[in-house]
This record gives structure tokens, sequence and C-alpha cells, in this order.
């Protein structure tokens, strides 16, 4: 257990808590005949604990997303997939207290359940050390390169029109430069013109990405603070 509280970057009180965590329920029906021995309460307590951190974070770091672009964000983020890819990168397989059955069906990597023991160590750390060690664990280890997925999915056309209509008598448009490459693997340049100035420049492999991209040139050059 002291290698993965190393890795996990957090060091236990009550190590029963992160054994706990670790126990699926075929392994405490087996051993200890009772099946809430097992980590299913933790994390029905760790799912709380790691929306309500999400929701906490994303409302604060990005200021320009409305309701429903948060909500859509913080669903990508505790979504089983992305807690899945959490646990491979901690290795959380591999210190499974599983049953014989679950042993041999090969559970230490199966998805839904080393995406649940995330939750349940959120739980864990949570009971040991409170909301502060959690939030901790929760930045490090979950909520990992957020601000460049929202870059990567980001609609920059709609972001530069939303901030430039807060002007009146603004004039916004994109020109199309050229295209280079064969028709297989084309590349596109646009410019996007303010009221028939250029403010941004971008490239993509189709005219509404490089579109995207000469927005997302012209909000880094005219609107900093919304990305």
């Amino acid at each position: 257990m002291h290698t993965l509280q190393k890795t996990i970057g957090y060091t236990f009180r009550d190590l029963s808590l992160l054994e706990t965590a670790l126990t699926h329920t075929s392994y405490a029906n087996e051993v200890y005949k009772d099946g809430l021995r097992s980590y299913e309460r933790l994390e029905f307590l760790g799912d709380s604990v790691l929306g309500f951190t999400a929701a906490d974070y994303l409302l604060s770091a990005f200021p320009q997303l409305h309701e429903g672009e948060l909500t859509k964000l913080r669903a990508e983020l505790v979504c089983e997939a992305s807690l899945a890819e959490t646990a491979r990168k901690l290795d959380l397989g591999a210190y499974l207290r599983l049953g014989k059955g679950e042993e041999s069906g090969g559970g230490r990597s199966r998805v839904s359940i080393i995406a649940d023991v995330v939750e349940a160590v959120i739980a864990a750390i949570y009971l040991d050390g409170g909301l502060p060690a959690a939030r901790r664990f929760i930045y490090d280890h979950v909520l990992v390169d957020v601000k460049e997925r929202v870059r990567q999915n980001a609609d920059y056309k709609t972001m530069l029109q939303e901030q430039v209509q807060q002007k009146k008598n603004q004039s916004l448009s994109y020109e199309l430069l050229g295209e280079t490459g064969p028709d297989h693997d084309k590349e596109f340049s646009v410019r996007v013109l303010l009221n028939g100035r250029e403010v941004g420049r971008g490239t993509g492999t189709s005219k509404k990405r490089a579109e995207q991209s000469a927005a997302g040139a012209a909000l880094e050059t005219l609107f900093p603070d919304v990305l």
C-alpha cells in the first residue's frame, strides 16, 4: 500500500479506508460474507464529492461558458471512460481485491470496476483527510488538461461573434485565402475580418476548421480574457 499511497499523493491515517476502496463486492462476499464491506458505499459518496469538486472548478475556471456547456464538460470529465483512464494511470487494478470469479474474468482491467474504484478512493481520501485532500487528488489525477480540452472543443466562431456583438455596428466576416494539397489531404487558409480589418488567421483540413482556427487567433488577440 505504501507504493500506491505515494502514487496517488496521499498518505492515509486510517489505512482500512483505502483497503475498503479497493475491495470488490465479489471479494467481500467470499471473504467477509458481507457485501457491505466492499467499495460500493464509498463509490456512492465519491461520486458526489467528485461531481461537486468538478462543478466548483469549472465554474471558477471558465466564466465564459454557459450552464449547458459546463454541464457537458463536467459529464465528459467524470464519465466512466475518463475515470477508467485515471485508474489505469494510477495502476489501481493491480491493487484490487477481487473474488476468484471476478479475478479469472478479467476484473482488474474491467472499465466499470476500475472507474468505480477511482470514486471510492476519492471518498476514502475525503473521509480520512477532508475535502481539501480529496480536492487535491481530483485536481492532480482527474481534472487534468481541462483547459486544453476546452480549447480543442470550443466554438470559437460563436464566442468571437458574442464578443463582437457587445458593440453596435460591428461587421465580422471570413475570407478564404487559399487551399493546398491533394483532394484527400487539403489544408485551407482563412482570415477573419472585423470591420474590414484582419484580426486573425487560421488553417484547417476543412473551411469550417480553418474558420474556427482563425476565430481562435482573433480571440487571443482581441479578447484574451475569454479563453
